[in-house]
């Protein structure tokens, strides 16, 4: 709860700084470009962004780019056409997604890397710790399972986020991997970060393995549904540790049930209305490196040094549950679903 605790304060801190600046930014428009709505956690993101920049007076837009960077970069042109003052990217692809924000730029528009980086000195990135979260998870499954073979499913190819997490996760395997207690017997990058191909992938490795896997690094919630999916059918699930990211509500339910093993709660509620706050407070004038929160960042690829605000993440698992249902996130009855015995808040 402590961790949960220090996450939403956080944010309040965040934007108590920013209040002043937001209530002065009226009229103004703030655009995002989603990379797509097929996950359930975007549209947790949209509602609270839209809420926080419509309740300073301000206009929201958005464009869905449905999970193609070509699209996303006609919507973006698009955006730029309605003449916002920022526009935030929760980029399909980092790297093709850079002469859109060039675009952005020479339009005299201010960007926001939202949750997934893009590499370019000129734009606020904003997210949660995911080399952090990598070490979470890395560490509840060591936790459950600290010696035998370790299959890692991580991300899209083109989402730094896939690297960042994976990053985190080595930091924390890597004596163990050294000691030869942890053998990495499966890592594989998944497309679009979509769990019918996460569960190809669980399956083409429980093949290569004989079904030798004793536990899965899943880099997000909705792969880690994927990977549930291929254990099960081998009749493995509950006994595979499983990690995943997002606090997805049939994660968490995972979690109750003991098919999951962790599931890295990112509160959108918080990131979003960071975000919004921010946006609202560059739109009005303020400089992107006067922001509260801000630190200098350069983890990407280029190493390329931006602005950034990163925020905490929470680990959900059996023992806090409870704490993800008194924070509202999920009701009992959602967590709970299917639960027999073993989990204290499902008492």
């Amino acid at each position: 709860m402590k961790n949960i605790l220090k996450a939403v304060l956080a944010g309040a801190m965040l934007a108590t700084a920013m209040g002043g600046t937001a209530a002065m930014a009226k009229g103004k428009t703030i655009a995002v470009s989603w990379k797509t709505f097929q996950e359930e956690r975007w549209k947790g993101d949209e509602a609270t962004i839209k809420a926080a920049v419509e309740a300073a007076g301000d206009k929201y837009i958005s464009a869905d780019a449905q999970g193609s960077a070509q699209k996303q970069a006609a919507d973006i042109e698009g955006l730029i056409a309605q003449k916002p003052d920022v526009i935030m990217v929760v980029a399909f692809d980092s790297d093709a997604i850079l002469p859109s924000i060039k675009k952005i730029s020479d339009a005299g528009i201010k960007s926001i890397a939202y949750d997934v980086q893009f590499e370019d000195p000129n734009a606020l990135y904003i997210t949660f710790d995911n080399v952090g979260v990598g070490r979470i998870m890395a560490k509840e499954i060591l936790k459950a399972k600290p010696e035998g073979n370790y299959a890692f499913i991580k991300g899209d190819k083109g989402d730094p986020n896939a690297t960042f997490l994976f990053q985190g996760q080595m930091e924390v395997l890597k004596a163990a991997m050294d000691a030869g207690k942890i053998k990495n017997v499966c890592e594989t990058f998944t497309d679009g970060w979509k769990p019918d191909n996460a569960q190809k992938n669980m399956e083409q490795c429980l093949t290569s393995t004989k079904n030798k896997v004793d536990a899965v690094l899943s880099e997000n919630d909705g792969m880690a549904s994927g990977v549930v999916a291929a254990l099960k059918a081998q009749g493995l699930a509950g006994q595979v540790p499983v990690s995943g990211q997002d606090g997805d509500l049939a994660a968490i339910n995972r979690v109750a049930l003991g098919t999951q093993t962790v599931s890295v709660w990112k509160d959108t509620a918080q990131l979003g209305k960071a975000a919004a706050d921010a946006a609202v407070a560059m739109a009005e004038g303020t400089a992107i490196d006067k922001l509260p929160g801000v630190a200098k960042f350069n983890g990407g690829k280029k190493k390329v040094e931006m602005n950034s605000i990163l925020l905490a993440p929470t680990p959900i698992t059996k023992a806090n549950i409870g704490d993800a249902i008194k924070a509202g996130h999920i009701t009992k009855d959602q967590a709970c679903a299917g639960v027999k015995d073993g989990v204290d808040a499902c008492k």
